[in-house]
């Protein structure tokens, strides 16, 4: 009788052609959120070791393939490129799942080290970890300029890309999605050109000895058939997407009216979500120019509170986003009470960042086999990835301004104002941790997550001490 009925179930709920249950792929996919520490390269390679080196379920190629057009989207990568072999090996439902599930952790690891930041960030123990992770924050981000930087600007066309990029971010506050926009359209039509300059890849691809190929995997080269372009799923599963991204923003704008904190949240983040091209240090400094100084959400040295909370935090660096959300909405409570707004608003901020990198990858994941190779979109790639550096390197100095120097005044020029620091007011602990920190990064490579915890465990000891 009981085999009858495991008969009938698993007829009832057939394993799809790869033979992965969708059980098993639930708890790798949970391994790996738990795992997704030290930024989208740490992220990517974590995915690599576990679904292609371990559990052979795709090979290198295809891999590779997702990667590359989950570079070319708005977002973070990693999470997309989740959710992209999530779909390819158990359609909608599984994308889902590795989607959820990859930032799942990050969330409710944040909203906790927020709700003890607005509530005991006075506490002298707090106070010093925080200031221990702003300076080793400086040194993390350094490190990915030169990570980055390194990878990109393989000749000087790259790096005139790059150095126009940070003078057009630091020097004339020019908005990051036209920089963005403006580096592709260069990258696409200098490989249309036949400029050899343009050649060439971008990314946190991988780097393995042995190349496992598709047809050595449980899905094997074939093209499942779910995968397959079928435009009336994309229609669909769009406009599903498309309404509950905005049905909510368009809700509070209606409710609440364009100037109450959750319809800005909302508005500001729906717009970072369409251009957050280059990963999470590219578009901070367009979201701490805005928080800070446009809105008033919260102060320079809070960004890079957060920050530290994001590196110190499985999931998505831009998970940081979540951290600004949640304290201009405790700040701006209005009838509610303030950590209740300030949960509404970490998790609205969360909704409106991540429901689109569903909507690009359904939309668009069906079609993209047949861009493979693209040489257009891989140069475009390219010219982005070198404009990043320059932002990141920006994000660089905007936030050893404003940790290392205890005031800061703003100069004006044409396009607006310039921070420049009051040299007399260094702050020496924090240059003296920074710096060991950027030693510990550079010269002796030292992991990312270490380097924060025993940059916070000093901090903490300089201010209890002092």
């Amino acid at each position: 009788m009981s085999s009858n009925a495991s008969t009938l179930s698993a007829a009832a709920t057939p394993l799809p052609d790869h033979g992965i249950p969708l059980g098993e792929a639930t708890r790798i996919w949970a391994k790996i959120a738990a795992l997704s520490f030290g930024g989208p390269a740490g992220q990517i390679a974590v995915m690599h070791r576990i679904l292609v080196e371990e559990k052979k379920w795709i090979g290198e190629e295809r891999f590779l393939h997702a990667l590359n057009y989950c570079m070319l989207l708005p977002g973070p990568e990693a999470q997309q490129l989740a959710i992209y072999i999530g779909w390819l090996l158990h359609r909608t439902k599984g994308g889902l799942i590795a989607g959820i599930l990859f930032v799942l952790p990050g969330f409710l690891a944040i909203l906790g080290l927020s709700y003890i930041y607005v509530l005991l960030g006075k506490v002298p123990l707090v106070e010093g970890l925080f200031f221990g992770l702003k300076a080793a924050v400086l040194a993390v981000v350094v490190q990915a300029v030169v990570r980055v930087g390194s990878r990109a600007l393989k000749n000087n066309v790259m790096r005139g890309i790059a150095a126009a990029a940070f003078v057009a971010i630091f020097f004339l506050d020019a908005p990051f999605p036209l920089i963005v926009l403006a580096a592709g359209l260069i990258g696409y039509l200098g490989s249309r050109s036949g400029i050899a300059q343009f050649k060439g890849g971008g990314g946190h691809g991988p780097a393995s000895g042995n190349v496992i190929h598709d047809r050595d995997t449980a899905l094997g080269e074939a093209l499942p058939d779910h995968a397959r372009p079928n435009l009336r799923w994309s229609l669909q599963i769009s406009t599903v997407l498309l309404v509950l991204w905005l049905a909510p923003v368009l809700a509070l704008f209606l409710a609440l009216g364009p100037n109450d904190v959750f319809a800005r949240i909302a508005s500001f983040f729906s717009q970072m979500a369409v251009v957050t091209f280059g990963g999470a240090y590219a578009v901070l400094a367009y979201v701490a120019q805005e928080a800070v100084g446009t809105f008033g959400w919260l102060r320079p040295g809070e960004m890079l509170d957060g920050l530290g909370m994001a590196e110190t935090t499985p999931g998505p660096l831009i998970m940081v986003t979540q951290f600004v959300g949640f304290l201009a909405a405790f700040r701006d409570a209005g009838m509610l009470p303030p950590l209740v707004a300030a949960t509404l608003g970490a998790i609205l901020t969360t909704w409106v960042t991540f429901v689109p990198c569903f909507l690009w990858i359904f939309a668009g994941a069906p079609f993209i086999e047949r861009l493979r190779g693209n040489r257009a979109l891989s140069s475009a790639l390219t010219a982005i990835t070198a404009a990043v550096v320059g932002v990141i390197l920006n994000l660089a100095l905007w936030f050893a301004i404003h940790t290392l120097f205890a005031k800061v005044h703003a100069v004006p020029t044409p396009t607006g104002s310039l921070d420049v620091p009051v040299l007399a007011s260094i702050n020496l602990p924090a240059l003296a941790l920074s710096t060991a920190a950027l030693i510990a990064v550079l010269r002796f490579k030292a992991g990312v997550l270490p380097v924060l915890l025993c940059s916070a465990a000093a901090g903490a000891a300089y201010v209890l001490l002092t």
